[in-house]
């Protein structure tokens, strides 16, 4: 995403199955490759990780 991705916008590289397109690949952005996930962002399952990002985005939205 050239432009940077805006709180709430979904990632254009992200798959139905909510998996990243271009993992492992050398055009993956330095930020993603670099972000390593821990428990607290992960949760129990999907729902919790979810409900983390959504935090997340709330606190970065300007």
């Amino acid at each position: 995403m050239p432009n940077g991705k805006k709180a709430g916008e979904r990632c254009v590289q992200l798959l139905p199955n909510l998996r990243c397109a271009i993992f492992g690949k050398p055009e993956r952005p330095a930020f993603c490759a670099s972000l390593r996930p821990t428990q607290e962002m992960c949760g129990a399952d999907t729902s919790g990780a979810m409900a983390y990002l959504e935090a997340l985005e709330l606190a970065t939205r300007p």
